[in-house]
């Protein structure tokens, strides 16, 4: 159900942040590219420009690695104690509650997303993310290890470990989820005492430029965190390749994924972390609680316009019950109300660029050339912004586009299945493995597919759930590590073995 796309007014403090000189933050200062460019920033709703930004590039890369890299080996930032640390990234994330609101209208203003859900979970997300990982910082520990050396009979040893930063860190994020993606790449590594060089999505630089004016205010030493905004094949490129960046942490798609890793070897070797694409499997097996599936397989797709790489794009339904199921997501498609993000009334907002839009009309329009059948939506909005209607293909075959690529929009294609051992071999049949859901009242039965299942996350009744504390990530092309939980901790340290004769 479209509601009118026009722009609600954001609020006075929200549109003075937007309406300023948005420059990058290299060691501790706001400063202008050193090209002089800048590029703009547009509200995707209504395809008007808001901002301009600096446009960062090479020159301004190599400024903010020698300023991460000063920061590391000197001054405050490595003296602090642990606790020091977790205290300021824990006044960091007071400093966003105390923020909320502001940082929910930017996100809607840049990416599209209805305030409303940035409110309820973009910031609260981020904010707990960084309280979680304020207090891993006094928690990173090494081991003692007894030893036995034969080739020194009688000889006695005390050996340990330490977990020590890795360095400076390269963190490149995406624009579906702005804030949240920064604070998923910035909290461990600040936990561990790395510095960091964050390169901000071009489509959504907004929200990680007001992030840095916070940092400031939190009391990081200059240095510890730097901003640039550019673009991926300047910036980011000139990143992932510097000879003087440990690590690099990357999410987005798996054909970048594939160029930073090129770019990380062929320069020193570099760390690497990369959370990339999805093609995630929700199977609602008969046994299943059909009225919560069918709002749970709406949630997984629609959640965010679709522009989730965990998304629950494949939607596998038992033939006795697939008409009733993709009839029931194709009525919450329809009630869906699309419109500008700071509408209150609004579900979904747009997608985020008109290159996005573009990309997900093509799939549409492949899988139309190819037989499927548009059960709900099927076709862009007419008009200012970049919309998409919230679409259900049914009449899919494993060949389909829609069934084997990304889409990275609001589109499920929903597939008929009869035997379960067929039902896991269909869910398995994809490059990505970043995430499934199984919906069954039978608890037994679902921990026994949740273990065949090739992804990093599985839902059972649920989907779309998130917290600090669980690690995110995939297997297959889905990506290399985790993000977040224990496991992030262990990404940005490194081990060190000392043994000492007695």
């Amino acid at each position: 159900m479209p509601i009118t796309a026009e722009a609600p007014s954001a609020s006075r403090n929200t549109m003075s942040f937007v309406d300023r000189e948005h420059k990058l933050l290299i060691d501790g200062q706001w400063v202008a590219a050193a090209s002089g460019k800048t590029f703009e920033v547009k509200d995707p709703a209504t395809g008007r420009t808001i901002a301009r930004v600096a446009e960062g590039d090479k020159a301004d890369v190599d400024r903010a690695v020698k300023a991460a890299r000063r920061a590391f080996e000197s001054g405050p930032w490595p003296a602090l104690t642990a606790s020091q640390r977790g205290r300021m990234i824990w006044k960091l994330a007071d400093l966003l509650e105390q923020h909320l609101d502001e940082f929910a209208e930017i996100e809607s203003l840049d990416n599209g997303k209805p305030r409303t859900i940035a409110a309820a979970a973009d910031v609260p997300l981020a904010i707990d993310l960084f309280r979680y990982m304020a207090g891993w910082a006094t928690k990173i520990e090494g081991n003692t290890i007894p030893i036995s050396v034969g080739y020194m009979p009688g000889a006695e040893f005390h050996a340990y470990t330490l977990r020590e930063p890795v360095g400076v860190v390269a963190q490149i994020i995406p624009w579906n989820f702005p804030l949240l993606m920064a604070a998923w790449k910035l909290g461990p590594a600040l936990a561990t005492g790395c510095t960091i060089v964050l390169k901000v999505a071009e489509e959504t630089p907004l929200s990680a430029i007001r992030l840095g004016h916070l940092f400031k205010e939190a009391g990081f030493p200059d240095g510890v965190v730097n901003i640039i905004t550019g673009f991926g094949e300047t910036a980011g490129a000139a990143l992932s390749g510097h000879p003087d960046v440990d690590k690099v942490a990357f999410t987005g798609s798996t054909e970048v994924g594939r160029l930073i890793v090129k770019a990380a070897g062929s320069s020193n070797l570099k760390k690497v972390t990369l959370e990339l694409g999805g093609k995630s499997p929700n199977i609602i097996l008969p046994d299943a609680d059909i009225p919560a599936a069918i709002g749970g397989a709406a949630n997984a797709i629609f959640f965010n316009h679709g522009q989730c790489c965990c998304a629950g794009s494949r939607l596998f339904v038992h033939r006795s019950q697939f008409d009733q199921v993709v009839n029931g997501v194709a009525e919450h498609a329809r009630k869906i109300k699309v419109g500008h993000g700071l509408h209150p009334e609004t579900g979904m907002g747009p997608l985020v660029s008109q290159i996005q839009q573009d990309r997900v009309c093509r799939f549409l329009d492949s899988g139309k050339r190819e037989g499927a059948k548009a059960l709900a939506g099927g076709q862009r909005r007419e008009g200012d912004g970049y919309f998409v209607e919230p679409t259900v293909l049914i009449d899919t075959r494993p060949d389909m586009e829609v069934i084997r690529e990304e889409i990275f929009g609001p589109v499920v294609a929903a597939v008929r299945y009869d035997e379960p051992e067929e039902l896991i071999a269909a869910a398995n049949d994809s490059v990505y493995g970043l995430a499934a859901a199984i919906w069954t009242r039978d608890l037994s039965k679902a921990h026994k597919l949740a273990r065949r299942l090739r992804a990093g996350s599985v839902w059972v009744n649920c989907y779309n759930i998130f917290d600090a504390a669980l690690p995110f990530g995939g297997y297959k092309q889905s990506g290399w590590g985790r993000e977040m939980g224990h496991e992030a901790i262990n990404l940005y340290t490194q081990t060190k073995a000392v043994t000492v004769q007695l």
